[in-house]
Order: structure tokens, then C-alpha cells, then sequence
């Protein structure tokens, strides 16, 4: 059965893969953190090296793989669900990073170190936000239940490496790629194939913790079991291009029976959609096709009244004419939503979006600053923010602004970015190079990070004390550097 369901999944298989086989070649996995692998040379992958496989594979998607959805809103939106289900789960204090995948294929997977990827068919095919919350719970589940390196390590003969090739393999879902042909030497072609569904009791047991975790945070029980049969109805019509869903979660009639048993064991409570939920739908149908046709969809949906939230498809309606660069008609599309924005940080954001295009700075700076009280932990009213006063010129507030966000993740690289960009508004060019250090460190590349502060030490409008901070993070990003050549020397 072929895998490759689009040309979007397979780079975005081979992406995965080709992080790893970096890590392989490299001998990364033979670090200081692994476990005493003793005689034998077998032991299975350590928690902290399941972290860093997935923080490098995450990066990489970020840096090179055109079908993740860079756009803070949605992503924001599926972090909210996320971290509901995480709270409610058995590892409530479990550090996990949820993102968006564009493809119109019905999929979401789970990775190393708690990243979980959904794609956005998998959201406009939902038909609650229940739905949605379902499969997102049996993908936390999958990584509560530590499947992946469970799986992977049945095969008790299996060495680091080769653990981690096999993880690659089931991850890259048997790419055709050279590069994929090329790390798939190192294990059994017919063990990955035989590894790419997740077994049966690994499905029971994320369809029960999963279903636990649904019910704790307050979702209707019966989203999982509705998805999951729409999906197996599907498969049925459509045989050989069955949902790619199915295909790494083979779902059984007993797996389905049991989710809808459960579902008729607990109370009725009707759990009504949070208008989010329809405004991310609105936004994915709102980004396809161009902006005329985009337009011309949400005027049409309006005009036949097809639809489940009016205010979904005027946002959609807004969104799209933003596209088509008409912005007093998206403020006409979006005068009624205003009393929402309260509700809403997406809103909120589209208000302040409007307001800028308008030339009105002092009314869309208003509009951040008001819900940012509202949603301090929305990360695209953060950036918004910061971006409208840097268009604005006002550098200094600016800064202000971002050095505070920072203090509250140091490790945010776009905020790291947005700063290096103002810095260099300003001539400060240390404090340029400096922040874009940070910004390139925390996405992995350490090398570019390092020449950066090189940079920064060849720039004489610092201070002492700039100085000084920019010695001594250099100093702590070459010994990172060289305890990674010693790594690769020990490996190789």
C-alpha cells in the first residue's frame, strides 16, 4: 500500500528523516545523557535524547519544510486545546508543543518529546471541536504512554542507532526519497513496514487514556468515537485510499465498539463549539485558492445563510478581502464582530490588523495592548503588538515591550528576531548581533548562532557591560560546540 498520500507528506516525511540520519552520521546519540549501554550496546532511547530528537526534527520543520503553518493564531488555538488535555491527562505537567500541517489529508502524529503535528484536513473535517479534541487526546496519550520508543525498542537486538533509524522510519512513513533509501540500510526494510501501525494494545490503551483525558477536561465524550466512525466510513468508500489516518492507527470494529460504549456509559452533557474553533476553520478555507476566490466563497455562504456561526464566515469573509488587499471592505465585513473581540484574541487581532492597514497606529496599538490584558499567552497578539510598533517607528516601547515578553520565555527565537530587527532600526548593532544569536541558537544552529556574537565582539557601540554578556555567551556557545565535535568524534 503506498503511504505517500501527496507530495506535501513526503517532504514532510523526508524532513523528519533527514534530521536523524544527520544525528546518526553525525554520532550524536552516543552523548553523555544516554543511559550506560553496557556489553551488549542495547538499551533504550533515554527521555532526554527522545527531547532532543524532537526539538531538532521540530526545527527543521520549521526551517525547511513549506507545508508547516507558520501562523500563530492557529497554531496558538490548537495549543489551547492541547495543553486542556495535558492538564487532564496522567502527565499534567508534561512539556508538549502542538502545530499545524498543510495538507488536506485527515492525519496527526505524534513525535519524540511530546510534538504533536495536526494536519489541517484533520480540522476542517472535524465537525466539533469535540472531534477535534479527540484525536488530539489520542495523540497525547500516545506520548503519555511513551508508544513511540515502546514500540521501537520490542526489537531487543536493536542499538541506539538503530532504534532511532527505525523511529525515523515509522516517522518518515517509508518515504521514497534517496535520502530515505539511504538511511533505511541500517535496519530491515520489512521491520519499518512492519512497525508503521501503531499495534493494537498501543491503540486501545490512547483510545482509553485518551478518552479519560477528554472527559476531564470538560469535551463531549462522543467526539472521538463520531470522528473515528466518519473516518471508517470513509475508509470503506474509498478502500485502497483510505484516510492516511487509518493506515498508522488501524482502527478495529472492537476499538470503535469500545469508544462508543464508553460514550454510552457517561451522562448526556451537551458541550457547545468555542467560536475559535469555527474561526480557525474560517481562516484555513479563507487562506486556499486565491483571494477573489476566497472573497467570492464567504459572499456567497453569507448570501445562502450556509452556515453554523455567522461570525465565522464574516471573519472569513474580513480575512479574505485582507488578502485581496481591500481593507475598508474587510472593516465593513467586520464591523459586527467588534463587540466579539473580547472573546476572542483572533478577533482581536484581525481588529488591530485592520486598524493598522488603515494607517490608524494609536487605534491598533490600543487594540493589542486591551487584549493582551485579556490574553496574555496569545502569542500572535504578542507579535502583532511588537510588529505594529516597529512599522510605527516607535523602537524604544518596542523593545520595552519584547525585553518583558522575553522574560517570560527566553526562549521564544521569533521574539529573539523581532528584537534584532529593532536593535538594527536603531544602529545598535552589538545588541543586533547579540539577539539574533539567541534568535538562531534557539532553532538549533548553533554555528550561525556563534558567528553572530563574533559579530557582536567586533562592534564597539556596547558598553562594558554588553560587552561582557556577549564574552561570556560566547564562551558558553563554543564549549556547546565543542562538546558536540567530541560527540561526533566518539561516534564516528
Amino acid at each position: 500500500m503506498n503511504l505517500l498520500v501527496s507530495s506535501v507528506q513526503a517532504r514532510f516525511r523526508a524532513a523528519l528523516l533527514a534530521v536523524v540520519v544527520t544525528f546518526l552520521a553525525s554520532g550524536f546519540v552516543y552523548g553523555s545523557d544516554l543511559p550506560d549501554l553496557g556489553e551488549s550496546s542495547r538499551a533504550e532511547l533515554s527521555p532526554q535524547l527522545e527531547r532532543r530528537i524532537g526539538e531538532s526534527i521540530m526545527n527543521q520543520i520549521r526551517l525547511r519544510e513549506p507545508s508547516y503553518v507558520d501562523d500563530p493564531e492557529i497554531n496558538d488555538y490548537l495549543a489551547r486545546i492541547g495543553r486542556r488535555l495535558v492538564e487532564a491527562s496522567d502527565n499534567p505537567t508534561g512539556e508538549f508543543h502542538f502545530f499545524a500541517i498543510r495538507d488536506n489529508t485527515v492525519n496527526a502524529f505524534a513525535m519524540f518529546g511530546g510534538f504533536i503535528g495536526i494536519n489541517t484536513g484533520t480540522i476542517l473535517t472535524a465537525q466539533s471541536e469535540s472531534e477535534l479534541a479527540g484525536v488530539m487526546a489520542h495523540e497525547v496519550a500516545h506520548v503519555t504512554q511513551n508508544h513511540l520508543a515502546r514500540q521501537i525498542a520490542k526489537e531487543k537486538q536493536n542499538t541506539i542507532p538503530g532504534l532511532i533509524a527505525m523511529a525515523v522510519g515509522i516517522l518518515a512513513a517509508r518515504s521514497n526519497t534517496s535520502v530515505a533509501a539511504g538511511a533505511m540500510t541500517s535496519v530491515q526494510a520489512g521491520m519499518i513496514q512492519s512497525q508503521l501501525a501503531y499495534s493494537r494494545d498501543f491503540e486501545r490503551e490512547a483510545d482509553r487514556m485518551g478518552y479519560l483525558s477528554l472527559e476531564r477536561a470538560g469535551f463531549d465524550v462522543r467526539g472521538m468515537g463520531d470522528f473515528f466512525e466518519r473516518l471508517q466510513k470513509a475508509g470503506r468508500l474509498y478502500e485502497n485510499n483510505a484516510p492516511v489516518y487509518l493506515r498508522s492507527h488501524p482502527l478495529t470494529v472492537e476499538r470503535l465498539s469500545d469508544m462508543q460504549n464508553r460514550a454510552q456509559d457517561s451522562p448526556y452533557r451537551q458541550v457547545v463549539s468555542g467560536l475559535d474553533f469555527h474561526l480557525v476553520r474560517a481562516k484555513l478555507k479563507a487562506q486556499s485558492g486565491t483571494p477573489k476566490e476566497a472573497v467570492a466563497e464567504f459572499e456567497k455562504l453569507l448570501l445562502e445563510k450556509k452556515y453554523v456561526s455567522q461570525a465565522a464566515v464574516q471573519y472569513g469573509l474580513s480575512y479574505a478581502l485582507m488578502r485581496a488587499r481591500d481593507v475598508e471592505g474587510a472593516r465593513r465585513a467586520s464591523e459586527n464582530l467588534l463587540p466579539l473581540t473580547e472573546s476572542s484574541s483572533i478577533l482581536a487581532g484581525l481588529a488591530a490588523e485592520i486598524s493598522a492597514a488603515s494607517g490608524d497606529m494609536v487605534a491598533a496599538h490600543g487594540i493589542y495592548r486591551k487584549a493582551l490584558q485579556r490574553f496574555p499567552q496569545a502569542k500572535s497578539l504578542v507579535y502583532g503588538y511588537a510588529e505594529s510598533l516597529y512599522a510605527a517607528g516607535a523602537y524604544p516601547q518596542a523593545l520595552s515591550f519584547l525585553e518583558a515578553q522575553l522574560q517570560r520565555d527566553s526562549s521564544d527565537f521569533r521574539l529573539h528576531g523581532l528584537q534584532a530587527k529593532t536593535f538594527a532600526a536603531t544602529g545598535k548593532r552589538l545588541q543586533q548581533h547579540r539577539a539574533q544569536a539567541e534568535y538562531y541558537f534557539f532553532q538549533g544552529q548553533l554555528g550561525q548562532a556563534i558567528e553572530q556574537l563574533q559579530f557582536a565582539q567586533k562592534d564597539t557601540d556596547g558598553n562594558f557591560y554588553e560587552q561582557s554578556a556577549v564574552d561570556a555567551r560566547l564562551r558558553e556557545l563554543r564549549k556547546l560546540q565543542m562538546e558536540e565535535d567530541k560527540r561526533k568524534r566518539d561516534g564516528g
